[in-house]
């Protein structure tokens, strides 16, 4: 059976990649002229893909020439002439492989989800239900670049049943990635601002506004997140914030400290804040924080989630909220594209909002997180760590901190737990400069460790670093 790994799938969606996947088999004469290919059902289901992945891959094939079709027979590879370019594709296709991470028994670093968690049985019959009754025209055209309006409608009444955000439809524009909406701000706001991060932060966010051809300044933090005067000494225009989590040290930003930002922002007319609200729905102890923009009365925050977390780091769909005097200038100067997100999925999703499927979902997420959570804090009191970690932030998000009370570098530590099988990472990675913090944290992201590896794992990090803090010590 013709299969594909979708490990390396980078930034393209998985249709693409699968058709790139094909395509290039075929240029290679590896799939030979008039082979037939598995049926479109068959083949999803032995890739673990969605059948409209492989029926959209199979379309993108067959419009170019690479397949054809047979009534009732299915897809076969069409009889192309001799591929000339065939050594520089293949060279240039090898170029363009990521570097392959080694393989970890555990990984505390990568951002993905219990494999068992997506709810497909759900997920598949509201795609049914769409497709049998939603009209036809409706899901074959083009959307507004805004995105289906049933699914910013639910969105809109999610966001102020859980997240106390008062917004009209109209405000909420609908994306493939928060990366694909920074880029839509940028243009809509202008590439002759500054725009500020925070340090520490996600270094990719730095490097996706200066690839915008834009300036980026990186903002210090104290324990209240960052700080209103750090921003007048690099000229911020545009701040970009996680108020109700920040990545990676945890903290939650204080209503004091956010209502200090959104003073500074309304002391000029063309300063806006981003609030970035990741991980929100994952808050283990206590109420969801409000939002900043839900205090915000002179419109100067735009709000930005994602589904990546929350459903699936694959499930490309985020949305973000515009002020409401920034909605006309969208429309004017962005109004010409499309939506970035397929109509099938939008409808879909809607639907999971609307009829409170999604809801169900993250309580039960919340539910099987925290027991995880609670294992792993069990694992680590019980194991010889102990007497030499703090555990800090293990109640906001998907993550907690590991202070080790030690003097080792933390290269030293990361090397040592990767060469027990351990991925980790240490908050000093995450900053722009020298880290203003000069403690040892690591970092535990647990969102895709499975159950039964948990004792395992912890005792292997435990033992591989109890090792180095001693080597040291003598």
């Amino acid at each position: 059976m013709l299969t594909y790994s979708f490990e390396t799938i980078g930034s393209e969606s998985m249709y693409e990649y699968l058709y790139h996947c094909i395509k290039t088999d075929i240029l290679q004469k590896k799939l030979k002229p008039d082979e037939k290919l598995p049926s479109k059902r068959v083949f999803a289901k032995n890739l673990g893909v969605s059948v409209i992945t492989v029926e959209n891959a199979y379309a993108q094939l067959a419009a170019e020439g690479y397949i054809y079709t047979q009534p009732k027979r299915g897809y076969f590879v069409a009889n192309l002439e001799k591929q000339t370019l065939q050594p520089t594709l293949e060279k240039s296709r090898d170029g363009l492989q990521p570097k392959k991470e080694p393989a970890y028994y555990a990984d505390f670093v990568k951002n993905s989800v219990a494999p068992d968690s997506f709810p497909f049985s759900v997920w598949a019959k509201l795609l049914r239900d769409v497709m049998d009754t939603e009209n036809q025209t409706s899901l074959l055209s083009d959307t507004s670049v805004g995105g289906v309006m049933e699914l910013r409608q639910a969105l809109a009444e999610h966001l102020y049943q859980f997240r106390g955000l008062s917004v009209e439809p109209e405000q909420i524009i609908v994306g493939a990635g928060t990366q694909y909406l920074y880029s839509v701000i940028i243009q809509l706001l202008g590439r002759n601002r500054t725009y500020g991060v925070e340090d520490p932060g996600y270094t990719r966010l730095s490097k996706i506004y200066e690839s915008n051809d834009v300036k980026c300044c990186h903002i210090l933090m104290d324990d209240f997140g960052v700080i209103p005067e750090s921003l007048k000494s690099c000229g911020t225009d545009i701040l970009h914030i996680t108020p109700s989590h920040h990545f990676p040290t945890g903290i939650v930003m204080p209503v004091s400290r956010r209502y200090e930002l959104l003073s500074w922002a309304a002391q000029e007319k063309e300063r806006y804040i981003i609030e970035d609200d990741y991980d929100c729905e994952f808050r283990l102890f206590g109420k969801p924080i409000p939002t900043l923009q839900s205090i915000d009365v002179m419109e100067k925050v735009i709000y930005i989630n994602t589904f990546s977390k929350s459903l699936a780091p694959t499930f490309r769909i985020s949305y973000m909220v515009l002020p409401k005097h920034l909605v006309n200038l969208f429309y004017r100067q962005l109004g010409f594209y499309s939506c970035t997100v397929s109509t099938f999925e939008q409808f879909t999703l809607a639907r999971f909002i609307s009829e409170g499927y999604f809801e169900k979902h993250i309580n039960r997420m919340r539910t099987y997180y925290r027991k995880q959570r609670d294992a792993i804090l069990k694992t680590l009191r019980q194991s010889e760590l102990n007497p030499y970690i703090t555990i800090q932030e293990e109640d906001s998000g998907l993550h907690f901190l590991m202070e080790v009370n030690t003097d080792v570098e933390d290269a030293k530590l990361i090397a040592a737990a990767k060469d027990v099988g351990i991925r980790i990472s240490c908050v000093s990675q995450y900053y722009h400069g020298k880290p203003g913090d000069q403690t040892h944290k690591i970092i535990i992201n647990y969102s895709g460790l499975e159950t039964e590896k948990i004792e395992t794992a912890i005792e292997r990090l435990s033992e591989s670093i109890v090792n180095v803090v001693q080597q040291d010590k003598s």
